[in-house]
């Protein structure tokens, strides 16, 4: 965050919204990047794919509540389940840069498939690129 002294105006490194989940749209953009997250999976990745079961509504709806929270929205995910402690959820999974790259590839293209502002994008491609770093668990 950087404040211009000139204006007085605190500039958001993803834009001017006082939440990361107020820029993108809410609820309906957060629900649709999960939807295009899920669908680029099923469309072109098969090895995330097996790591889900074949009904993934809870792994969508996980995704979907989680980053409401991670984004300044509705604490949906903590509300249900507790802090995320996304390393110990995902230890049982064989996560390494393998999958970590395809991880990001996949919510890349959902988040280039959304009308978002630049700025936002920018941001979230960075943080959840190293959210999917965090949780590699495999060299």
């Amino acid at each position: 965050m950087t404040v211009d002294p000139e204006s007085r105006t605190t500039t958001l490194p993803w834009g001017e919204k006082p939440t990361l989940y107020e820029e993108i749209g809410g609820e309906r953009i957060v629900r649709q990047l999960v939807e295009r997250f899920y669908d680029e999976i099923d469309a072109t990745s098969p090895g995330l794919r097996a790591m889900h079961p074949k009904d993934d509504s809870g792994s969508r709806r996980n995704l979907f509540e989680f980053l409401s929270g991670w984004m300044g929205g509705p604490g949906l995910y903590i509300e249900r389940k507790g802090h995320p402690r996304l390393r110990m959820r995902h230890f049982p999974f064989h996560i390494g840069e393998r999958e970590a790259d395809d991880w990001i590839r996949c919510m890349h293209t959902a988040l280039d498939s959304l009308e978002i502002g630049d700025a936002a994008r920018t941001f979230l491609k960075e943080r959840l690129a190293d959210s999917a770093r965090h949780v590699q668990n495999r060299p």
